[in-house]
């Protein structure tokens, strides 16, 4: 069967919507929440996640990069210096490569296994941001198997990796990225203009682009996505393929604990395909204005354990994926057994972020005791029709929510939206999203409390909120979902 895309008519289809308007303080209380709250309570022992991440180990030999040659004097490329300690210390058995105090100027840094990249207390890794330094290779991006300039470090088909230490990794991403006028003041407009690049006065806002290849190239790629697998076209528009700062691809054992991820070309880490995944104690930091500069990806990963990390970027922060229509549902696998605890977010599009890309599926993902400060959702669910794939056992409480500038929980299910009217749609091609558990939000703040958008095809189904306390002048909007079950819903109107 196949289903015609309708805008704006949305009587052709069964559908259940909810237009809920509160007054405050409110508490609603259902007939259907009263019968789920037993269900509810029993998910909810599932707050501690019932599997393991397995750790890297490591033998106990440093390898320090200036025994290769590494020169700390900013300017000298010390790739080479990288390479060849890191293949020692591969070569060896493995051990510990030793970044010391100081700026480490290089190109990109491949890891291999049984390698634990350590960077010392005022060890700063500045990458080079020359384009040529970074050639293309086949990977995957915003859910697409695409060409994209390799990152700057990355790892594939690895096992016992690790980067700790209490570091810097800066990406040097300014000069990769366009900026959009309005997103910064006037004095670094007028600076960034200054440093050459081309402004594209477009319909809807003015962008900086870095050259007029990389413009013609977003006119170019974006409308035909295909383009991204054909590699002539792809080295034609090199410079536009802007690289994620740290990219692992099917690795086992894995440990992130320490540095700070910093200044990416696009987004912060993107680990892809990847098992057995420890992130603790680390920082992402990219400006808020950074195009795509999102700070964790996890993609089509299994085992993964993120905790008491902060993140402070210009898109989405902690981001769970797993392909993009049909490239995403042709590899089919899901995102799954994955922790976020302890974790506090600044700036971003949203905290904690399930889609847009989740074509291979999303399940069994625990989400606790987390802090949003200033982002611009708190939770953040995403998709639309062509994605596909199943979003399905999210268990999120205790979050803590200060300065929510739109809302605080929503569901969007009209996100980016690649179909067009009168299209025809396959049953494989239309998201669901259910089952999916928030208890104890407490929110300072917010534009709106809960936001619920799902499709006509398929409406957003089983989801369970308690003891939710926001203070809005906005309304909880529902619309084609079914057993939206709400407990304990307390809505204040704010002072100011």
């Amino acid at each position: 069967m196949l289903y015609n895309v309708t805008y704006g008519n949305l009587n052709n289809y069964k559908q259940n919507i909810f237009l809920i308007s509160l007054a405050y303080p409110a508490i609603q209380v259902n007939a259907k929440t009263k019968t789920k709250r037993k269900i509810f309570q029993e998910e909810q022992k599932m707050e501690k996640p019932e599997f393991d991440v397995l750790l890297p180990t490591f033998r106990d030999v440093c390898y320090p990069i200036t025994d290769f040659g590494a020169v700390c004097d900013t300017r000298t490329n010390n790739q080479e210096a990288f390479r060849k300690a890191i293949e020692k210390c591969n070569a060896d058995g493995g051990g510990k490569v030793v970044v010391p105090s100081g700026v480490w100027y290089t190109g990109p840094i491949e890891l291999l296994s049984n390698v634990n990249l350590h960077l010392q207390k005022g060890a700063i890794i500045f990458f080079s941001n020359d384009p040529k330094d970074y050639p293309l290779i086949n990977t995957s991006f915003e859910g697409l198997f695409m060409y994209r300039c390799i990152s700057p470090i990355y790892g594939k088909d690895l096992e016992n990796i690790a980067i700790t230490g209490d570091g810097i990794i800066n990406g040097n991403g300014r000069r990769w990225r366009p900026v959009k006028k309005w997103k910064i003041s006037e004095v670094s407009w007028k600076e960034t203009v200054a440093e050459g690049g081309i402004v594209d006065e477009g319909p809807k806002e003015t962008i900086w682009w870095p050259s007029e290849i990389t413009l013609e190239a977003n006119n170019t790629l974006i409308p035909n996505p295909e383009l991204y697998k054909d590699k002539e076209t792809c080295e034609k528009y090199h410079d536009f393929l802007r690289p994620v700062l740290l990219n692992l691809t099917r690795c086992n054992k894995v440990l992130l604990d320490g540095p700070t991820f910093q200044n990416s070309p696009a987004w912060g880490i993107h680990p892809w395909l990847c098992t057995n995944l420890t992130i603790r104690n680390i920082s992402v930091r990219n400006p808020w204005f950074a195009q795509n500069a999102d700070g964790i990806d996890i993609d089509s990963c299994k085992y993964v354990e993120i905790s008491n990390s902060t993140f402070d970027v210009g898109d989405d922060a902690i981001c769970i994926k797993s392909g993009k229509n049909e490239d995403g549902r042709k590899l089919g696998v899901p995102s799954e057994y994955i922790s976020v605890r302890n974790c506090v977010v600044y700036h971003g599009h949203g905290g904690f972020v399930a889609g847009s890309e989740m074509s291979g599926g999303l399940k069994n993902i625990y989400v606790n005791d987390c802090t949003f400060i200033g982002t611009d959702i708190g939770l953040r669910f995403k998709s639309c029709l062509g994605r596909g794939g199943v979003v399905e056992k999210i268990y999120i409480n205790n979050i803590n929510m200060i300065s929510i500038h739109n809302e605080a929980i929503t569901f969007n299910m009209g996100y980016n939206m690649d179909t067009k009217e009168g299209q025809e749609v396959a049953p494989e091609e239309i998201p669901e999203f259910k089952n999916i558990y928030i208890d104890n939000i407490n929110c300072t703040k917010a534009g709106n409390p809960i936001t619920v958008s799902g499709l006509p095809e398929m409406p957003i189904h089983d989801v369970h909120v308690s003891n939710f306390t926001c203070k809005t002048k906005g309304k909880i909007k529902i619309e084609n979902a079914e057993n939206i079950f709400q407990t304990n819903i307390n809505l204040i109107e704010p002072e100011y």
